[in-house]
């Protein structure tokens, strides 16, 4: 099969991740930080890894910052609902993931005041446009760094850079970027930063991380045991025990490290070149064929996500031909974005055909790709 669906989960992973899974599990299956003996400290060890290899790729203060979390949604509600309460006021865009749009709308009905920024496919949002949503009861902004519909990049730096004049936290949605976009917290005026471990970083599901900058304290939503301070009743206020509840997974948090291990060594400006050709050569394939509509930006920066109708076919069946017919992987439909499709004008029509290359996708699957929706648009199946 060729695979362009690494938007939704890399489906290709470098070997090392394998290994890495497979050894925790064999060797390592201890629990990590509640016991003494030899596996449960090798366990200890392989999360004290990951988390050192999580802070230097996105460059925080400490590694004590990263908090290991099961994906980007469970990092994205910790950090939305552990930052506001009853009468605050959230600032995002028009073109969120429903995971972060959706535990806004549970805080409206709870009282939480939310403001959506217009987005355009081409740029983004406007930092100029978050700097007038800003109010006196701001608590939290809220944007996708790159989003999953269309690729469209957005300048996290500058809009942090307003929020942190402004003394309001900035949350950034580093799903579709972790990886394949150079991040330094930072630098990028970046408070917290959640993402996931199957997507760019090339780890296992089930994975994922919050960036809590030193100094922001934010709620936990969920109590229990950590392994430390077990003598306490209430929750320990020291991180990573104050977010990191329960049982890790030690075996994913293995692959995760071994993920970023392989970022860190190929260079993630390898990485960036090579998906940026592959989507370029992609969407200069797509533009000469008739009947296809992109939607993608296509004379500013974008990520490798590229978003396609064309006349005359539903989204589900060119998908379904892609798959079933020239054994291509892509995904259809509204991809748990219906903001983003209202935005650029898909959510009546069934959405799109989303095409996602990564790194171990080939120059020849790009070509495959481009002649099969040729095919389709010209009837000739």
């Amino acid at each position: 099969m060729i695979y362009l669906d690494y938007a939704a989960t890399s489906g290709q992973k470098p070997e090392t991740v394998y290994s890495a899974a497979d050894d925790a599990l064999r060797n390592a299956s201890g629990n990590p930080g509640r016991s003494g003996h030899k596996i449960s400290l090798k366990a200890g060890d392989i999360v004290a890894e990951a988390r050192l290899l999580c802070s230097r790729f996105f460059h925080s203060e400490n590694p004590e910052s990263m908090i290991f979390c099961s994906n980007a949604t469970d990092a994205l509600n910790l950090a939305i609902q552990g930052s506001v309460s009853k009468g605050d006021h959230i600032i995002t865009s028009s073109m969120e993931h429903n995971a972060v749009a959706r535990p806004l709308e549970h805080l409206k009905d709870a009282g939480v005041e939310v403001t959506k920024v217009n987005a355009s496919l081409e740029t983004g949002v406007d930092p100029s446009d978050v700097a007038s949503a800003i109010k006196e009861n701001t608590k939290l902004a809220v944007f996708t760094h790159m989003s999953n519909v269309t690729g469209t990049i957005n300048d996290v730096a500058a809009i942090g850079a307003i929020c942190r004049e402004k003394g309001v936290p900035f949350l950034v949605d580093a799903s579709q970027s972790a990886g394949a976009i150079k991040i330094d917290v930072q630098k990028m005026n970046i408070d917290m930063l959640a993402f996931p471990g199957h997507k760019c970083l090339y780890g296992p599901q089930g994975t994922g991380g919050l960036y809590i900058k030193p100094g922001l304290d934010i709620r936990p939503i969920k109590q229990g045991g950590t392994g430390s301070r077990s003598e306490m009743l209430h929750q320990p206020e020291e991180r990573p025990d104050r977010y990191e509840s329960g049982t890790l997974n030690v075996p994913g948090i293995a692959g995760l490290g071994a993920g970023i291990k392989f970022i860190m060594d190929t260079g993630i400006d390898k990485i960036h070149a090579r998906d940026k050709a592959l989507t370029d050569r992609l969407i200069d394939g797509l533009s000469s064929l008739e009947g296809i509509r992109i939607y993608s930006p296509l004379d500013h920066e974008r990520g490798p996500v590229v978003s396609i109708t064309i006349d005359g076919y539903e989204p589900q069946d060119i998908s379904i031909y892609l798959d079933q017919v020239f054994d291509i992987a892509t995904r259809s439909g509204l991809h748990c974005a219906p903001d983003a499709h209202g935005t650029i004008g898909t959510l009546d029509s069934g959405g799109t055909v989303r095409i996602s290359p990564g790194y171990f996708t080939t120059e020849d699957d790009i070509d495959a790709c481009i002649e099969a929706v040729g095919i389709i648009s010209r009837g000739e199946l």
